[in-house]
């Protein structure tokens, strides 16, 4: 356990550039407390002690505002910045080295049994207020932006923006994990693409009309 708390504060260091202490992190970041006290519940859940874990996840939940369930899977280096609105659900599944901000949810749709919440893979970034859906899986290294709607299997190496999520990257689209202003924006090209034709109709219609005008004089 020692082990596992000085890798996580190592991850808040790499990960947040406002961290300036170990007691720092340790005493007041919220994303740092829920993710130790789900290494406990989860624990716990595992080994059957399934009231015990609940007691523990809401504990959590009120001191930090993240509500993430003991049966969810969690790998290493995590790191969830801010954190408040967070849910994680009970059969969510998280890679290694998975970033996400706050009010995000990797949540269920409708009253399924079973494996029914996201699996995310390894490198992944979760953007401010995105919620991914029902049974499906992100790829490693996928960026998702801040409020998508994902309720589609994303294959790896992507970058996912919109509601609903639509794939706009893959294959090496590089980009800053705090960068989340850089992310492509379909629908403003869209627009923008819109715009541009009909100036170029505009355009076309007043030099017809002008020609018919020429040839009235």
């Amino acid at each position: 356990m020692p082990g596992i708390i000085r890798e996580q504060i190592d991850t808040v260091f790499r990960r947040d550039p406002a961290a300036r202490s170990v007691l720092e992190i340790v005493l007041c970041y919220p994303g740092f407390h829920a993710l130790m006290l789900h290494r406990v519940a989860h624990r716990l859940y595992t080994g059957r002690w399934i009231l015990l874990a609940r007691l523990t996840s809401q504990f959590s939940r009120a001191m930090t505002g993240i509500e993430i369930h003991p049966g969810a899977t969690i790998g290493r280096r995590c790191f969830i910045d801010h954190g408040m609105g967070v849910v994680i659900g009970e059969t969510s599944e998280i890679g290694d080295d998975v970033l996400m901000y706050q009010g995000v949810t990797l949540g269920g749709t409708g009253k399924d049994t079973g494996k029914r919440h996201p699996t995310i893979g390894d490198g992944v970034v979760i953007g401010t207020g995105a919620k991914i859906l029902g049974n499906i899986r992100v790829g490693d290294h996928v960026k998702i932006g801040a409020g998508s709607v994902v309720v589609r299997p994303v294959p790896d190496h992507s970058t996912v923006v919109g509601v609903p999520g639509r794939v706009v990257g893959e294959g090496g689209y590089e980009l800053d994990a705090l960068e989340h202003g850089r992310l492509p924006d379909p629908e403003g090209q869209a627009i923008e693409e819109l715009s541009q034709r009909v100036a170029q109709l505009e355009a076309m219609l007043q030099s017809l009309v002008d020609e018919k005008l020429s040839s009235k004089r």
